[in-house]
């Protein structure tokens, strides 16, 4: 009887202390749960800027800015075509994107804006863009501004730090490509130097409905 009972208490003790560690560890671990969402969730709403108003000079020479993107989804980026580094494979990679666009149907405008204004003329800019086999039609390289302005305009509008090479005459810069919806807000930022072309595609389809 003795042994029963002590038998009996034992099981007790080990049902008890087995629930006091599931409860611990639920409870360690919904705080972190609630955390990586809210994390996730700030992550989606910081996209969700507005591109500041311009009105630059495209490689054409004719002035072209945000009231020419009103209501349409457009992909934007930063290059300069005295880069010797990654502006090339980026403006391969976006005209990459355009021929897939054009196969699937889907329209969007493309603007590349120079961060070597200086040296970038609209003459400049369209051979750059000859050279990587870009349509015209709708892919616009911009220019007309000072490094300054186009500094400051690339921190504000997305969320990038331009800065001179102070070793040499290149231009420090991100290598993303940007979504912008219709009402000029950034949704989404890929990697240019390897961009998921599928993804991109279908996230402008989601963009113009």
């Amino acid at each position: 009887m003795q042994q029963k009972r002590l038998l009996w208490g034992l099981g007790l003790l080990g049902a008890g202390l087995l629930i006091g560690i599931v409860l611990l560890i639920t409870l360690a671990n919904t705080p972190e749960t609630a955390s990586e969402e809210s994390a996730s969730s700030q992550q989606k709403q910081a996209l969700n800027w507005k591109v500041d108003d311009f009105t630059y000079t495209d490689q054409n020479g004719k002035p072209f800015g945000r009231s020419d993107l009103e209501g349409q989804v457009w992909i934007a980026d930063l290059i300069f075509t005295n880069c010797n580094t990654v502006c090339p494979p980026m403006t391969a990679n976006m005209a990459q994107l355009q021929e897939k666009m054009k196969e699937s149907g889907v329209e969007a405008e493309i603007v590349s804006f120079s961060i070597d204004p200086k040296r970038d003329t609209p003459e400049a800019l369209k051979r750059f863009g000859k050279k990587h086999e870009a349509e015209f039609s709708n892919w616009h390289f911009l220019t007309g501004y000072s490094f300054e302005e186009i500094q400051q305009f690339a921190e504000s509008s997305f969320r990038m730090t331009v800065r001179h090479n102070p070793e040499n005459d290149q231009v420090i810069h991100g290598t993303s490509f940007y979504l912008i919806g219709p009402d000029g807000r950034v949704l989404h930022q890929y990697n240019g130097m390897n961009p998921d072309y599928e993804e991109i595609i279908r996230d402008i389809r989601s963009a113009r409905q």
